[in-house]
């Protein structure tokens, strides 16, 4: 039987996944700073009551601190959108979420053939200098070649993608959603090897961001998968190199997202009518902002005239809220579909599925795992049903009719 030892790099995982320093957790807890400090190095264990206060604090079962982690997966690089402006805290908080995301996976990779990562090979060496405008020009035409070259990969043609969501989970790139109260973090990927298969995340905030901000998101990020090492520690690059990949993935968005022969045919009618891009709107499904920046990108409008359509937009209050803009809710994710057909087919009931998560390590309460994998309210809740132990008495007369 396998000794119980608290694991100290559990505790420091529960805390960063909870976004609280020490100090934080400290004043929550009443237990001193350097005590939790030495119970994260394991350099001293914490009595029961201890771990019973840390664990209610953290709002995470009291076993999870006495486990191994029982997965295999191996996270490399997190890209970030806006990583200058984020906390490392944010940051480090929503990478540890993404990686129980991922373990969720290779959990379910036991029952589910989920879909193999199917992306074109890929040849970039964008420059970054962004005062060379030879570099520049060479940089866009690269990432425009790059974004047909996927577009056709995929086979989507250049009409307007209807649904990307799903056109990136049908080719093998994982897709959730978080509610974060950091609004500097607006999407991020993570690379993550499971056994010997290379595994791709996207988590985009959720809230009151509309649906063209949440496509471009998703697209940003798709763009860092395809264009930039996932080797190298991202803490270590300058600003302005971090600055020039943000730039580059948002060229690839745009490229994508309106793809330059049909996006070109389409604008071309009104390319200085705001209201005319309103309309636009609704076929494309991207901002205004974004249809207005690739019109200049494309040179159908020149520099004057995407300066002045941009004060327009300005001081029509556009900047934070376009015309039409609703908020976007994500639809269902692959995880929700694993788990329905799961469940549809009796292979696991809910209940179940949250023991098999547990026997790998996974021991977070029901409504953790339904957020991290942006899961239907009380998908993984079942009532299991209890032995019957009472009995109608039985008269003996009561077959023929009459009362004892």
């Amino acid at each position: 039987m396998d000794k119980r030892i608290f694991n100290g790099k559990r505790l420091k995982n529960a805390r960063l996944f909870r976004g609280l320093t020490l100090t934080e957790l400290a004043d929550h807890t009443g237990i001193s700073k350097q005590s939790i400090s030495l119970y994260e190095n394991e350099r001293n264990t914490p009595e029961h009551e201890r771990v019973q206060v840390l664990a209610s604090t953290l709002n995470f079962p009291y076993e999870f601190f006495f486990q191994k982690d029982a997965c295999e997966t191996v996270t490399e690089v997190t890209y970030f959108r806006s990583l200058a402006s984020a906390t490392k805290m944010s940051r480090t908080a929503q990478s540890i979420k993404l990686e129980y995301v991922a373990k969720t996976y290779e959990v379910l990779l036991n029952y589910i053939d989920f879909p193999h990562l199917n992306l074109p090979e890929i040849s970039f060496d964008g420059n970054d200098d962004e005062f060379d405008d030879k570099c520049i020009e060479d940089t866009q035409q690269q990432i425009e070649s790059i974004a047909q070259q996927v577009r056709e990969h995929w086979g989507i043609g250049d009409a307007p993608i209807k649904n990307l969501q799903f056109l990136l989970e049908k080719n093998g790139i994982i897709v959730t959603g978080f509610n974060t109260q950091e609004d500097k973090i607006d999407a991020f990927s993570q690379r993550t090897i499971i056994g010997n298969r290379d595994m791709y995340f996207i988590a985009v905030a959720l809230g009151e961001r509309p649906e063209g901000r949440i496509r471009f998101d998703m697209a940003h990020e798709l763009g860092h998968i395809l264009l930039h090492p996932w080797s190298e520690n991202l803490d270590l690059i300058t600003k302005e190199e971090f600055k020039a990949r943000e730039k580059q993935a948002n060229m690839f968005a745009s490229a994508f997202l309106l793809p330059k022969s049909s996006f070109s045919q389409d604008v071309q009618a009104y390319p200085t009518d705001l209201k005319y891009y309103q309309f636009l709107k609704r076929k494309w499904k991207a901002s205004i902002q974004a249809m207005v920046y690739r019109s200049n990108q494309l040179g159908i409008i020149t520099d004057n005239q995407f300066q002045y359509m941009m004060r327009q937009i300005s001081k029509n209050g556009w900047r934070t809220k376009e015309p039409d803009d609703t908020p976007c809710a994500l639809n269902e994710t692959i995880f929700q579909g694993a788990i329905d057909l799961l469940i549809e087919e009796k292979i696991l009931s809910a209940s179940s599925v949250l023991r098999t998560f547990k026997q790998y390590g996974i021991t977070l309460y029901r409504q953790d795992i339904e957020d991290l994998l942006h899961l239907r309210k009380e998908t993984l809740f079942d009532e299991e049903s209890k032995p019957q132990i009472l009995q109608l008495k039985r008269p003996r007369n009561l077959a023929d009719g009459g009362i004892e």
